[in-house]
């Protein structure tokens, strides 16, 4: 029976299934030589890169956003506050 390959890219897309750890972990966010996005160091896909500049920005709208969401308050609509309107309706 065949090893599985615990990293690679399947359709483009890199995956690594090998234990992870503490030093890789670190590692694998904190890159300054690469661009934004670097590969994740467990699972599928890619995650941001904390030493570029522009993942910092994406992590700040992204908690304005949230902070936003969840301190919005209900202001009452306009129609609520006008008068019921008549209808008339012809037999």
């Amino acid at each position: 029976m065949a090893e599985k390959e615990d990293f690679g890219t399947l359709f483009g897309m890199p995956y690594n299934f090998e234990r992870p750890s503490v030093g890789r972990l670190l590692s694998a966010y904190w890159q300054p030589g690469k661009g934004m996005l670097v590969e994740k160091p467990f699972g599928v896909g890619y995650t941001l890169n904390l030493a570029s500049w522009r993942s910092w920005i994406v992590l700040l709208v992204a908690a304005v956003l949230l902070y936003n969401e969840r301190s919005g308050t209900e202001e009452p609509e306009e129609a609520d506050e006008e008068e019921p309107v008549e209808v008339i309706v012809d037999d």
